[in-house]
């Protein structure tokens, strides 16, 4: 399995299962624990996709059947923004850990910024505070913009070590990517196979057939060469197999260039600029 090295030292594997929009429940279990039976070290939630126990329960039973310990896998979960504030990112914390039925978090992040600057400062120093404790492995953030990134990084002395944004084909965000690349913040692409409708793009799938892999793997591989963390969410025991066996391959230059051209800067998801946790 590839990692990445945050700048802190520590690191995070490539590749993840993520588990938005899969229901609390015994396929969020089985989802989780195949994952890892399957190689997966890494697992991705948050505690505003409601499926946090069923994630836990994954992976005690993932843990179980793979025969490895808790800290070889990395756990992520999500401070959501109606918990902001100096008074709830701990007990938020607390609360995301006991259902998860974990010690711990390898990486805890803002989900997303929301429209109040002040507020979301003093919920960084809160995030920073559960760092300098050695309550959190890693704090990070998620999508965040540019703009968001430098009041943050102005005013707090903890920087994040990742910024989980939405990545795509349509949407690869470069103004962004070198952005982070320059602070070195690494990138974390969440939805990267865009509710699976880029999976009938035509240079996807040409592509798909020069190398001899489906066009999933063509576009978690293309993640994976620009440098990103990527998390595809499955429930599908075939799927989650197929979206990490992409270590055995590689894409030339020109298929990246090819890939990186799609760019239409399109979202599928809510605009960080102006989301405020309501829909």
């Amino acid at each position: 399995m590839n990692t990445v090295e945050f700048h802190n030292g520590n690191t995070m594997p490539q590749v993840g299962l993520g588990v938005f929009r899969v229901e609390d429940g015994e396929g969020c279990r089985d989802a989780v624990a195949h994952a890892i039976i399957n190689g997966y070290r890494s697992i991705d939630t948050a505690m505003i996709y409601g499926n946090e126990e069923s994630v836990g329960e994954g992976i005690k039973e993932g843990m179980k059947h793979a025969d490895i310990e808790r800290s070889d896998l990395f756990i992520t979960s999500k401070l959501w923004i109606d918990d902001f504030g100096r008074d709830n990112v701990e007990e938020a914390y607390n609360t995301s850990l006991e259902k998860l039925d974990l010690d711990y978090l390898d990486l805890y992040l803002i989900h997303w910024p929301g429209t109040d600057e002040e507020l979301m400062i003093e919920t960084w120093h809160e995030m920073e505070h559960l760092f300098n404790n050695d309550k959190v492995k890693n704090i990070g953030v998620s999508n965040f913009n540019i703009s968001h990134l430098e009041r943050l990084l102005q005013k707090t002395d903890v920087k994040p070590v990742i910024n989980q944004v939405e990545y795509h084909p349509h949407l690869v965000q470069n103004d962004l990517k070198l952005y982070l690349e320059s602070r070195k913040i690494i990138m974390e692409s969440w939805s990267p196979l865009m509710n699976a409708k880029i999976l009938d793009n035509e240079t996807i799938n040409e592509i798909a057939k020069e190398v001899g892999k489906t066009p999933a793997q063509v576009v978690i591989r293309w993640n994976i060469e620009n440098g990103l963390v990527t998390i595809p969410k499955s429930v599908t025991p075939e799927r989650i197999e197929e979206n990490i066996d992409v270590f055995d391959f590689s894409l030339t230059d020109a298929q990246v260039k090819r890939i990186n051209a799609l760019n239409k800067d399109q979202r599928i998801g809510s605009d960080p600029a102006t989301f405020n946790g309501r829909k």
